[in-house]
């Protein structure tokens, strides 16, 4: 089985040599390991040497040479619009003190859907809420790590993620 060993950043390669792409959700672009099956047919062991942090438009780097493309799939989301910037750090220091992965746009935070922390958004009011399908890329950690690694904060739990079955709004 061909391996992908290195990655190459976008913008630091000619997109016209991909011989063929992936789309991979959040989760799938952390992944140390793996096989991997490109929209064309290419099979192949993904075996890196340490967690990636895989961005839209990096490249995996088979060992025969061959570049495949790497896509941010689309996954369902909730954001919340927020013009009052007091509410906005607010909202975001109560998605982070829960340990939920967040994207931070101009006015908005986005989250993958999640009943409970809708519902606590609505209870806080102040938020616009939305559901958007579109690419999650939410920010990586203080330290170097993705998002979704479990750390320790020396406050006696470690971190979770906190999902739910998606559900109709």
């Amino acid at each position: 089985m061909i391996r992908a060993t290195k990655v190459l950043a976008a913008g630091s390669y000619s997109s016209a040599l991909a011989r063929d792409r992936v789309v991979l959700d959040f989760d799938e672009r952390r992944r140390r390991r793996g096989m991997v099956m490109g929209e064309k047919g290419v099979e192949f062991l993904v075996d890196l040497a340490e967690t990636p942090a895989l961005a839209h438009g990096d490249a995996f780097e088979l060992e025969d040479g061959r570049l495949v493309t790497i896509v941010s799939a689309p996954e369902k989301l909730v954001e919340f619009r927020l013009a009052d910037p007091l509410a906005f750090a607010r909202l975001a220091w109560h998605l982070g003190n829960r340990h939920t992965p967040t994207q931070l746009l101009a006015g908005a935070l986005r989250i993958r859907d999640d009943y409970v922390l809708v519902e606590m958004v609505k209870k806080m009011g102040g938020a616009t809420i939305g559901f958007v399908e579109a690419p999650f890329d939410p920010e990586g950690g203080a330290y170097g790590h993705g998002a979704t690694q479990s750390h320790d904060h020396g406050h006696g739990h470690r971190s979770e993620e906190h999902t739910s079955e998606l559900q109709s709004h």
